[in-house]
């Protein structure tokens, strides 16, 4: 896979704007750029230029001025991909960026493919591929959450804590395979107390390690939330007030939402999916029971259940809404609920009082008015474990990853079994290899063609 032509590629978003960055990778970047690139304040050539510096000038096709641009210069080693890079800030005009990406595709460059900028990173040793991974998380990231993940596997948290595991290992499979050369004096050169050691620290830590996997998994593609309870209970009201928008329907006429409705908002810098579902009734309308069945499902999909009824019928209703409540706790038993009274300014006092008598987990709720929407949201950030986020330990939130942990420690059990066992050295290194091959799965060290070209197909052109 590895390459030694120039690509090109337009690094900022397609479209008008104010500007643009055409980047150039490869070892004849600055001599292509050079050849249709004239200074407006120094004679030199751009490859006389020192690394790391900015030039203003014009890129022209012959006797055409294309555009007046800033070029800045990035020398190998040091640089991004650890090729010769260069980047061309252009104006934002479609037409201009089509002429030049045209222009040095003429002069020899190709076409970047998905990625490919970051896929050469990690060729050059730039980035380990959990780094190169993470670059793609930290674009695609939306929320404060997600974004400090990215962040901290970008640079190098999580590679380096496996990288450590996997050298210390890595030791002493060694020793393990001396001994196989010296089978026959009996010899054993790995300290069998020491390694039981690192295989109950490599246990530990690869135990937290897939944990967090819960919970990084859930902040990086957002936290499904279903909003359910009967017809007309302000269910779409409350989408409304959360999103601060007339994003759902509301009327007075029962069953008016259909069909789910979806939208995302950030609290307290994690992302929330709140899916507004059809009312749940008995009902003869055979549309509104495919909304209800819709209902059913995306409880099934969601994190957390939030249900909604309207406190304003009466204390008479609230035996049927404790049915209601404990048929949803027996069929989701794992799931968190948050029960929720809305409608509470038609209350006084005396009727909110037998409300919290008779549910006491429940919470307060004004909809229309925006009382108690800041209580349920305290109350769904409570629900997610953000301690190990806040403090900066390390979160898997990669699915390749979570599965490569799983089978390493799915090795490491084997090892550890065979230590318990007195199993001999020759089938022990079988184990400790496996399990080095999954930590060299997550950081880079083993690869394939298609590994990488699965991961990098996912990234966007020209990074």
């Amino acid at each position: 896979m590895i390459q030694n032509d120039t690509i090109v590629a337009l690094a900022t978003p397609s479209g008008a704007g104010a500007i643009a960055v055409i980047r150039l990778s490869g070892n004849d970047a600055i001599d292509l750029v050079s050849d249709c690139f004239q200074p407006v304040t120094s004679n030199k050539q751009l490859v006389q230029q020192k690394t790391h510096t900015i030039h203003l000038g014009h890129i022209v096709d012959g006797q055409k001025t294309i555009d007046e641009v800033l070029v800045s210069i990035f020398k190998n080693p040091q640089s991004y991909t650890g090729e010769n890079v260069v980047e061309i800030s252009c104006h934002g005009s479609p037409y201009i960026q089509q002429e030049i990406i045209q222009l040095f595709l003429r002069k020899g460059c190709r076409m970047a493919d998905a990625g490919e900028f970051t896929l050469r990173a990690f060729l050059n040793g730039k980035l380990d591929l959990s780094q190169a991974e993470a670059v793609a998380d930290l674009i695609a990231s939306d929320n404060e959450a997600s974004h400090q993940i990215a962040m901290q596997q970008m640079r190098g948290g999580f590679s380096s804590e496996i990288a450590k595991l996997r050298e210390e290992l890595l030791n002493f499979a060694s020793l393990i395979e001396l001994e196989l050369d010296f089978s026959e004096e009996d010899v054993e050169f790995a300290d069998r107390t020491q390694f039981r050691e690192l295989i109950d620290r490599i246990t530990f830590v690869l135990k937290r390690l897939i944990d967090s996997f819960a919970v990084g998994n859930v902040i990086k593609n957002g936290i499904p939330v279903a909003i359910v309870g009967e017809p007309n209970v302000g269910k779409s009201t409350l989408l409304n007030a959360l999103l601060n928008e007339e994003r759902a329907i509301v009327s007075e006429i029962a069953g008016t939402t259909r069909d789910t409705i979806e939208d995302e908002i950030s609290i307290g810098g994690i992302g929330f999916r709140f899916i507004d579902t059809a009312g749940i009734r008995e009902t003869q309308d055979f549309v509104e029971s495919i909304g209800i069945k819709k209902t059913f499902e995306k409880i099934e999909q969601s994190q957390v259940t939030i249900y909604l009824f309207d406190s304003s019928k009466g204390i008479s209703d609230l035996k049927a809404i404790k049915l209601e409540i404990e048929k949803i706790k027996n069929k989701y038993p794992q799931k968190p609920l948050l029960i929720i009274a809305n409608k509470i300014d038609k209350l006084d006092d005396t009727q909110l009082a037998s409300l919290q008598a008779a549910i006491p987990e429940v919470k307060l709720l004004s909809a229309k008015t925006g009382f108690g929407v800041e209580q349920l949201t305290n109350a769904l950030l409570n629900l997610i474990n953000t301690g190990a986020l806040r403090n900066n330990e390390t979160i898997v939130t990669n699915t390749r990853h979570y599965d490569a942990l799983l089978k390493a420690f799915e090795e490491i059990q084997k090892v550890k079994h065979g230590l318990d066992s007195g199993l001999s050295g020759d089938l022990m290194a079988i184990d400790v290899r496996e399990a080095l091959y999954y930590f060299g799965l997550i950081t880079g060290e083993v690869t394939n063609d298609d590994l990488l070209g699965n991961i990098f197909a996912n990234f966007c052109i020209g990074k």
